[in-house]
């Protein structure tokens, strides 16, 4: 057998790229260097700007040309990297190396010694997975999260008024609107949205062991942990003050859970909008060219919401597992949580391809309302509890002398079908005023959804 040309191992990074290459921006190997190119090049110009140990502050130009090697950071950069890293065995010491480089080509070197100053790798390493995390959910993740939320709360409004018959472990039950039911995932999920809006990212930059020992042996007159703050939040990134040699990662492990819930709550729309196909109650719109079956043509499958369960599933293994992990660092720094990190962009390229498996399901789908209305009416018995409960409003009123109205329905409706003639005329034959009978003979199931429209308004609260 002859060997393959290099693959892609991921799916990822193969079949799915399209829908998740986005990601690869922030979330890569190269997006973080280029991160941690970042935040060597804008330390070294913090700490010239304040001619710390003798230093000349850089003029406009020379700062312009050396952050050129963020903006411009591209293949060349990526191949230099590897080529450094293969003699160092050390990803930040070859970024290290790399700025110097630059610098000597700037004509820079009077200040190269102050690249990396004071730094250990972890101060280089979580701002730049600071940057680029908090990038990748602001631009990407986060806005498609929001587009399915959108176009959920679209079809919510438009379905509001559609009558359903409601399921509770899986047997007839009140009925609702399946505009209502829409709504609720989407109350659900921008409960989550704001939590992951509120995540502070957080990031230190106190060395060793998060001491500003070295600094302070080389600067001991100079306030570290304000300039340390400063250059922190200039980055938009919030200070944390007490750490180890690692950021603690709680922002991270906030962020990561929140994004599990999320995709859990999409897990439950996926299960749902797959019964309902099952049932009838939503039809599948053939798409030209697609095929379900190699060998039965008249199938539709619902392959975007089945794509998209398991690929919530992968996600929400991968953020738990970077939860459970990234919470605990033995003393004052394990590697553990460097494996784990690099494999964010993984679980978000999962959640983000599981997204867009459901975007495009919602559009191949169409609420069948004739089938909706004939549920309905093959179900009369869910009125028993409208009837009990208007009986023990009337008993209580003084205005009936029925005994255990529940019981009563209970014995009629339980186990069984009961139409519409016979529940009218089981109410007929009551012990109510005229008034609560009228009220319940005009009920139909299709009629029985309560406030159902009414309650999507909340979602313009």
């Amino acid at each position: 057998m002859s060997p393959l040309p290099p693959q892609p191992l991921s799916p990822l990074d193969g079949r799915y790229r399209r829908a998740v290459g986005a990601l690869g921006e922030y979330l890569s190997e190269a997006g973080l260097n280029r991160a941690r190119v970042q935040v060597e090049v804008e330390w070294l110009i913090f700490l010239t700007d304040r001619e710390l140990f003798g230093s000349r502050r850089l003029d406009p130009e020379q700062q312009r040309r050396l952050r050129l090697l963020v903006t411009e950071f591209g293949q060349a950069e990526i191949d230099e990297l590897a080529e450094l890293e293969g003699t160092t065995r050390h990803d930040v010491k070859a970024v290290e190396y790399l700025v110097r480089r630059r610098l000597d080509a700037l004509g820079l070197t009077d200040v190269a010694e102050l690249t990396h100053f004071a730094c250990t790798s972890e101060d280089i390493n979580n701002l730049s997975y600071g940057l680029t995390v908090g990038q990748a959910v602001r631009e990407v993740w986060l806005p498609r999260l929001r587009e399915v939320v959108a176009a959920l709360e679209e079809r919510a409004k438009a379905h509001r008024d559609v009558p359903m018959l409601a399921h509770t472990h899986g047997q007839p039950a009140t009925p609702t609107t399946f505009g209502k039911e829409l709504a609720v995932t989407v109350h659900r999920l921008r409960g989550v949205i704001r939590r992951i809006e509120s995540v502070e990212v957080l990031g230190k930059f106190s060395g060793a062991t998060g001491t500003f020992s070295a600094h302070l042996a080389a600067g001991p007159d100079v306030d570290w942990p304000t300039l340390s703050r400063e250059f922190v939040t200039s980055l938009g990134l919030v200070w944390n003050p007490l750490t180890t040699q690692i950021e603690s990662h709680d922002w991270q492990v906030e962020l990561f859970q929140a994004a599990s819930h999320a995709g859990r709550i999409l897990h439950n729309l996926c299960t749902d909008v797959w019964t309902y196909i099952s049932m009838g109650y939503l039809t599948q719109i053939p798409q030209a060219g697609a095929t379900g079956s190699s060998t039965m043509p008249h199938k539709i499958n619902p392959i975007r919401f089945e794509n998209a369960e398991a690929n919530l599933e992968l996600a929400s293994a991968l953020f738990d597992s970077l939860a459970q992990t990234l919470v605990t660092s033995r003393l004052q720094r394990d590697l553990t949580d460097s494996t784990t990190q690099r494999n964010i962009g993984v679980a978000f390229g999962h959640s983000l391809l599981a997204l867009d498996n459901i975007a495009r399901g919602l559009d191949e789908v169409a609420v069948d309302e004739e089938k909706l209305a004939a549920d309905l009416d093959g179900n009369w018995e869910v009125l028993g509890e409208a009837i009990q409960t208007v009986i023990r409003a009337e008993v209580t009123a003084g205005r009936s002398s029925i005994a255990d109205p529940y019981a009563l329905l209970k014995e009629l409706t339980r186990g069984k079908r009961v139409g519409a003639a016979e529940l009218r005329d089981f109410v007929e034959g009551l012990d109510l005023t005229d008034e609560a009978k009228a009220r319940l003979v005009a009920l139909t199931p299709g009629g029985y959804t309560g406030l159902a429209s009414a309650l999507v308004d909340h979602l313009d609260d």
